[in-house]
């Protein structure tokens, strides 16, 4: 058992590393002059429906694939960067984040979070325990990226029934697949914010050495945060009011134990010949983050007073990975093959003040195996074949979750064929999983679940400027470990968490109808879509109070989801004032139960050392629980020049259709602004000084997706400034 980690060398060094790496593009442009052709650097924006798209064996653009896709990268992604991978997407459409303060954020998507979305780096799962509880993070670094993925809908073909209301693919490149186009090119950044003194500073290199043949990627980053301003008192009013409790201007302007502290590194090296490549890479990564709101618990959503553990609750993790990578193209009768293995060792210590409270240790290994192979029969295919390990061990007093041990393996196929103005696309895949635990400890024993999913999607294009694309999908997840075995106090809900080792595989039909049209400035899409669950696992609320918390319990039932999202954007000019574009958005979605009335679910608790059978009337219909509210937004850009800018902002409607023992939340608008002044040199390179501020209207925002949002609302007002160095 290994308990924290920290990485004791690399935080000294990184502030060495970046201060080298800004003064690379200076000893760089010292060099003697290239040809034109190498000297060019793309820093331009980037058409991102023209990108490639990483998170699929079939390469793409967005525009092409049949299901739904969004991409970030270039100046898109630098502008959206944060501290968490969920707020970095949290604007695209049918995107949101959830919310355990600026240290934690994972990605919703159109309603969907937790072990339905996968986050995966370079196809490979973070090896985190982010989908265990709520307050724990992604273990990816999205300051580090160069390419972020969301997959809307079911991306269980490619990743297995944890992605069964999407994924997210991070493209980081941390092992090289190809020679750099410069032997020697990279990126620094340096920002410091005003919102919560942050420092943040990254470098990243790449090189291919003079034989063509050895690749190398090496990244650092290091982030420095303070506890955050915020627009009034951490405490809602309403919960004040509940308590009665008077405001304390003392108390006012400041989130306490709101800090973060970030290192992250990774090295990787490559060989790289005509026909494919072999490398490998080692990364690490360590945060250590407070846990706002007065710890992890502070009552629940409405606030049951009592602190489960007191001020300065903090949360320190440390992950090590280990990968190895491989490509070869023209093996007989396949044009590619692509073969991936990680080993990742992460650990996750809650600590109460100074002393350890709770460890997670969370030991995985995971290997892909991608064959693309030529035409068959018109059509153009992959078989893949995944395969996972995990040992994951919680140890302490508040270790709601037993120890246990999950093995995963997927097989699946998906084919690709043109018939005349229509684009076919057909899949299927089947997976075996099994969950092992130690029957002296768990309430239930071990399980294995086979599930099986189906996809069709078609894309025809009626005339020039018009897409019109409709899916099928019948998708299967296994329920995960903690909703099958959960069993105790669950401090960052502040509830007691009960699982239901009786619980069967979740199924998902899911129907989408989507249109994009493009002509000259004009660019608009729509997509609706309907998903109708057997048997969804969801938490419930029960209704029931043990040692002044609610007692939730993970059970299932059929249930809806309807949604629809929108996004238009017009370059409406472009002449000697610059070229302006406006962009808009809109998505929506409604989840609910599909019964009527209640039933009755029995279920044992202990209750001061012994076991007591406890009855909750739970309803069959209704509101599912903490479901994103709908949102509009809109964004105004400009460029002339080296000089860039844009303003924007969104409006988060008010959420009152809730679950049964659950709050409504208050809309919301949330206006931010950047600016940026780019310069390229003779040599190739490039600077970049930007600004960009947050939340201008210094407005009072509290997630509906958040178990904090009546005692921690998101940071106020902030500008951040900083510098980007290309080379």
């Amino acid at each position: 058992m290994n308990c924290l980690r920290l990485p004791a060398r690399l935080p000294a060094r990184l502030p060495l590393a970046i201060a080298l790496a800004l003064t690379l593009p200076a000893v760089h442009a010292a060099a003697p002059q290239q040809s034109q052709a190498e000297q060019e650097h793309e820093h331009d924006a980037v058409d991102l429906d023209a990108v490639v798209v990483k998170a699929t064996p079939l390469a793409g653009t967005a525009e092409d694939l049949t299901r739904p896709v969004e991409v970030l990268t270039g100046e898109k992604l630098d502008e959206a960067k944060a501290n968490s991978l969920g707020e970095t997407v949290n604007k695209l459409p049918g995107v949101q984040s959830s919310y355990f303060g600026p240290g934690v954020g994972r990605p919703i998507i159109r309603g969907f979070d937790g072990a339905r979305v996968q986050v995966v780096s370079d196809g490979l799962g973070s090896g985190d325990v982010s989908t265990v509880s709520v307050d724990h993070a992604v273990s990816i670094e999205p300051f580090l990226a160069d390419q972020i993925e969301v997959l809307k809908g079911p991306a269980t073909l490619l990743y297995g029934s944890g992605a069964i209301g999407g994924a997210v693919n991070v493209v980081d490149g941390r092992v090289p697949t190809a020679a750099t186009a410069q032997p020697l090119q990279g990126r620094a950044e340096l920002r410091t914010g005003s919102v919560n003194d942050e420092k943040t500073g990254m470098v990243r290199l790449d090189g291919t050495s003079a034989s063509g043949h050895m690749v190398f990627h090496f990244d650092a980053l290091h982030r420095e945060t303070g506890d955050y301003d915020i627009p009034g008192h951490a405490e809602s009013a309403r919960l004040m009011a509940e308590h009665g409790e008077q405001p304390d201007p003392a108390d006012e302007g400041l989130m306490p134990n709101s800090f973060v502290r970030t290192d992250s590194g990774a090295l990787g090296v490559s060989w790289v010949g005509a026909r494919g490549f072999v490398g490998m890479g080692y990364s690490l990564f360590n945060s250590r983050y407070g846990i706002p709101g007065g710890g992890h618990a502070h009552g629940g959503e409405a606030g049951e007073e009592g602190d489960a553990h007191g001020d300065g609750v903090n949360i320190g993790m440390d992950q090590r990975r280990t990968e190895l990578r491989a490509g070869l193209d023209e093996v007989g009768p396949f044009q590619s093959l692509r073969a991936k293995v990680a080993r990742t060792e992460y650990t996750h210590t809650e600590y109460e003040g100074d002393a350890v409270g709770t460890v997670f240790d969370n030991d995985s290994t995971e290997a892909r195996f991608e064959l693309v192979h030529r035409p068959l029969a018109g059509w153009n295919g992959a078989l893949g074949l995944q395969w996972g390990q995990r040992e994951f061990v919680a140890i302490g007093d508040e270790a709601f979750v037993p120890g246990s041990t999950s093995r995963d393996a997927g097989l699946f196929w998906i084919g690709q064929r043109d018939v005349g103005p229509l684009k076919l696309e057909v899949g299927a895949r089947h997976d075996r999983n099994r969950v092992d635990v130690d029957d002296a400890v768990a309430i239930g024993p071990d399980r294995e679940f086979d599930t099986t999913s189906l996809s069709a999607g078609l894309k025809w294009e009626p005339i020039d400027p018009v897409h019109v694309m409709f899916g099928l999908d019948r998708a299967q997840r296994a329920p995960s470990a903690e909703e099958l075995y959960s069993s105790g106090l669950h401090v960052a809900t502040a509830s007691f968490e009960m699982g239901s080792p009786t619980l069967d595989v979740e199924t998902a039909n899911r129907a989408e109808l989507g249109i994009h049209w493009h002509q000259g400035p004009f660019k608009a899409s729509v997509s609706v879509y309907h998903v109708r669950f057997d048997d969804y696992i969801y938490l419930a609320d029960t209704g029931l109070v043990e040692h002044e918390v609610p007692v939730r319990l993970w059970t299932q039932g059929d249930a809806r989801f309807n949604g629809a999202e929108a996004e238009a954007s017009w370059a409406f000019a472009d002449n000697a004032s610059g070229q302006w574009d406006l962009r808009v958005f809109g998505d929506v979605v409604r989840a609910t139960l599909a019964g009527h009335d209640t039933r009755e679910v029995a279920f044992p608790l202990e209750h001061e050392g012994e076991l007591e059978t406890l009855v909750a009337e739970l309803p069959r219909g209704g509101n599912l629980p903490r479901i994103a509210p709908s949102r509009a937004g809109a964004e105004l850009r400009w460029e002339r020049g080296p000089w860039r800018a844009s303003l924007g902002a969104v409006r988060y409607a008010k959420q009152d259709r809730v679950a049964a023992h659950e709050l409504p939340t208050d809309g919301y608008t949330l206006v931010d602004a950047h600016v940026a002044w780019h310069l390229d040199t003779a040599a190739g390179n490039g600077l970049e000084l930007f600004v960009d501020g947050s939340n201008l209207l210094d407005e009072e925002a509290r997630p509906h997706t958040s178990f904090l949002k009546e005692m921690a609302p998101l940071s106020g007002r902030g500008v951040v400034v900083g510098v980007r160095a290309f080379f």
